[in-house]
């Protein structure tokens, strides 16, 4: 059974209110905002018949355990992310090559949350994560990916090394990241076609199973002094070059 939530900030809402309507139970709002961007969320709440509940600030802040929240909180369903065996039937169902971003020892929620909203503007079909030691979905990544959270699809595995090996048996190309001996540039990796981007946490990276189990093992060149990119930033480096490439062979 589905567990009840609370999501805050307007994208979210939003996202949350266009695609799972009927698991949106109560909103919150700020008494003293009233600007367009939250009269038309209000105006697409009032005919699902949504119970409004108008709250000073301090008690939003309470409501959402967090400052942040644009001045509108709601209480909603637990969409929960897909497992293995979702993930297989999700792939049977693309009419086109698989575009994948697998994130191995990602634990903080606001790097899950940018991921997630890069993830989304490239196009890629599905974000997938360890069940364990990850972050998970929770009202800080939703806020931060500005509904990427509600229309991405997000999977949640047991072992990522074996979704790896199940993902390389149906054709599709593993590209990991990381500042080694033998990686190559990405500039000079083919990204089209089948393709998963396997990112790792900044400082740990990619474990060392998940790193056995790449094709290719990639890094991002860079000019200063620094040797490496918070995963999130990496990620749109990578994500938005893997983009670039396919663009560029029609696909």
């Amino acid at each position: 059974m589905a567990k009840n939530i609370v999501i805050y900030g307007l994208h979210a809402v939003n996202a949350y209110l266009e695609r799972h309507p009927e698991d949106v139970l109560e909103v919150f709002l700020l008494k003293s905002r009233d600007d367009e961007r939250l009269n038309n969320l209000i105006k697409a709440l009032r005919p699902l018949g949504i119970t409004l509940q108008w709250r000073d600030r301090a008690q939003l802040d309470d409501l959402a355990s967090d400052s942040h929240h644009q001045g509108i909180v709601a209480r909603v369903r637990e969409q929960a992310p897909g497992d293995e065996h979702d993930l297989m039937n999700f792939l049977d169902t693309l009419p086109v090559a698989p575009f994948l971003l697998l994130l191995d020892n990602v634990t903080d929620p606001h790097n899950l949350g940018a991921c997630l909203r890069t993830a989304d503007a490239v196009g890629v079909h599905a974000v997938i994560t360890p069940r364990d030691r990850a972050a998970s979905i929770t009202p800080i990544v939703r806020k931060v990916a500005c509904g990427a959270a509600e229309s991405l699809p997000f999977f949640q595995v047991t072992n990522l090394a074996m979704l790896m090996k199940a993902l390389r048996d149906r054709g599709v190309w593993l590209i990991g990241t990381a500042l080694e001996e033998g990686a190559k540039s990405l500039y000079e990796v083919d990204l089209r076609g089948p393709l998963a981007i396997v990112m790792g946490a900044e400082g740990s990276g990619m474990r060392r199973l998940t790193r056995e189990h790449c094709d290719v093992l990639a890094y991002i060149p860079m000019a200063g002094t620094v040797e490496s990119l918070n995963v999130s930033v990496a990620t749109g480096v990578t994500l938005f070059e893997a983009l670039r490439q396919r663009k560029a062979a029609g696909g």
